[in-house]
């Protein structure tokens, strides 16, 4: 097994290498406006570190978000056309999993990103490894009566410190952590069957069947684009 992670669903763009018991290479670099420009040469740069090349590939795993429009859909499309080109799986798991599996808690928790819009995305989870709510998207305010007392991991938790005062860490997402859950997941006999979109599917390539534990490797986004078609926009070809 050889797993090719990425996402770039947070400001961090982050890739990784696992050979299914360790991660082999990693590199993350955290700039939210870079992601087209970061992504090919962090794939680049982990193949060389790890020596072996892209078609020794055997599964690509993505983060689906939740995240912004534009940022989330770099890592999607990049793992979809590696995954079509090397004819492997494509395993899609939420953003916000592989931060909790980062944390490593064994006790209550939740998960929250930048959103922007001065709203973060969240979930709540039992442990590291379990999900418990939906991933969701909202004013930080509006949820902190209902994540009080807990910790909450990630780049949200240290932008808004009034409503979530137990920040713990990783602040940002890492593609290391992404692929050892997939790992993991694989190893636990994640590959045959059906699922939906929330309990688990991920593309088989070339097969059209779906992984249960994994997400459909489709953007999460929760909310429209910040960009919108102008209303009343003034026309200016001839008629």
């Amino acid at each position: 097994m050889l797993l090719l992670a990425m996402d770039t669903a947070t400001p961090a763009v982050t890739v990784a290498l696992h050979d299914g018991e360790n991660v082999v290479a990693q590199s993350s670099q955290v700039d939210a406006r870079r992601h087209g420009e970061l992504l090919l040469p962090a794939v680049d740069r982990v193949l060389k570190e790890a020596g072996l090349a892209l078609d020794k590939v055997t599964g690509l795993v993505v983060g689906v978000g939740p995240g912004p429009y534009t940022g989330l859909r770099v890592g999607l499309v990049t793992a979809a056309t590696f995954a079509s080109a090397l004819g492997v799986p494509v395993h899609g798991l939420c953003t916000l999993d592989g931060l909790a599996y980062a944390a490593g808690l064994d006790e209550p928790f939740a998960v929250a990103t930048d959103a922007r819009r001065k709203e973060v995305y969240w979930a709540r989870y039992e442990n590291s490894r379990t999900r418990v709510s939906e991933a969701s998207v909202d004013r930080p305010a509006d949820i902190a009566e209902r994540l009080a007392g807990l910790p909450v991991v990630g780049a949200g938790a240290r932008l808004y410190p009034e409503a979530f005062p137990d920040a713990r860490e990783p602040e940002h997402q890492s593609a290391a952590a992404l692929a050892a859950l997939a790992a993991e997941k694989l190893a636990a006999g994640a590959g045959a069957g059906t699922g939906d979109t929330e309990t688990g599917a991920g593309t088989e390539a070339g097969t059209g069947g779906v992984v249960p534990g994994f997400l459909e490797p489709l953007p999460m986004y929760l909310r429209r684009p910040d960009a919108q078609v102008p209303k009343n926009y003034k026309v200016v070809t001839p008629k």
